[in-house]
């Protein structure tokens, strides 16, 4: 997409894509259409600190896949995907603009938040983009970060409101449902024998998993946007270990989705993750679920 006469880029991690990306997107739309210039979002795969420091790493907000689609659906002509490794990281600021921006990527002008630091041991800031680009004949634009009036949109806000169950109040930040993307694969098929068969989700990177609980919310797939009740956890009804997410399309005992590539959307917390007395009462809140979930999905 970056052309003769080269692109303005957008650089950041931008996991998650959440409101504050999304002005920071705006804002490198209007320099590309004032330069005429394909706008190129440039964004690190995997989160640096997965490489520079991995126990410090994060959860991730979205797919690489969905990022990408985010990006796009954001003002993106197109999106850049730059491999973070163990060279990447060494490399220092300078070495990073000539060879990343400049010479790869011929940036005519460069769009990052205020707080953006790059090369080896975060060294380089808005200032060091700002000083190479008058040498090298590229604009820089710090914008600076925006948030609700209470506090600032930001990934490690919205990560810790997913995993604390906050799916209804993520949306502040995110602009959109929190999303899992993932794989439907085979597991105790208890779901079905209890009368509610689930589309069990397996993913292959470490996302942002919503708190123990049941959910109410959308299977996104071939077979379109389907009302869904969805439960995260352990089951520890049976004696569970592994942390699932199964959904259960409501009022659907007919779908194989065995190998599809599904998308979960996560609107409303029901319920914290329960034991029962018994398999009778399970059956009961299941059922009580299912109900709260319709209706709210119909609202």
């Amino acid at each position: 997409m970056i052309n003769a006469d080269g692109a303005v880029l957008c650089l950041g991690v931008f996991d998650g894509v959440h409101r504050g990306h999304q002005a920071l997107l705006a804002q490198a739309r209007l320099k590309a259409d004032e330069l005429g210039l394909p706008l190129v979002a440039v964004t690190f795969d995997p989160h640096p600190m997965a490489v520079v420091g991995p126990r410090q790493a994060p959860v991730c907000l979205a797919s690489l896949d969905h990022r990408i689609e985010l990006l796009r659906l954001a003002g993106a002509d197109a999106v850049d995907v730059l491999e973070f490794d163990e060279a990447m990281a060494a490399l220092s600021p300078e070495e990073f603009i000539a060879r990343e921006l400049v010479d790869r990527r011929r940036a005519r002008a460069v769009v990052v938040g205020e707080d953006f630091r790059f090369g080896h041991r975060a060294a380089g800031s808005v200032a060091t983009l700002a000083d190479a680009g008058g040498h090298l004949g590229f604009e820089v634009t710090g914008v600076p970060l925006m948030g609700d009036g209470t506090d600032r949109w930001s990934s490690t806000r919205a990560r810790a409101m997913v995993t604390g169950g906050d799916v209804s109040g993520v949306v502040e930040v995110l602009g959109r449902a929190y999303a899992l993307d993932g794989v439907v694969v085979h597991g105790d098929h208890r779901g079905r024998e209890l009368g509610f068969p689930t589309a069990n989700l397996a993913w292959s990177d470490d996302p942002a998993v919503p708190a123990d609980g049941v959910y109410a919310g959308w299977l996104l797939g071939e077979g379109g946007r389907l009302p869904a009740a969805v439960s995260v956890g352990t089951n520890p009804q049976f004696n569970g270990q592994e942390r699932r997410v199964e959904a259960y399309v409501l009022d659907r005992d007919d779908l194989d989705l065995y190998g599809d590539a599904v998308r979960v959307e996560f609107i409303e917390r029901l319920r914290g993750q329960q034991t029962f007395d018994g398999v009778a009462d399970l059956i009961q809140q299941m059922k009580l679920d299912v109900d709260r979930a319709r209706t709210l999905l119909r609202a």
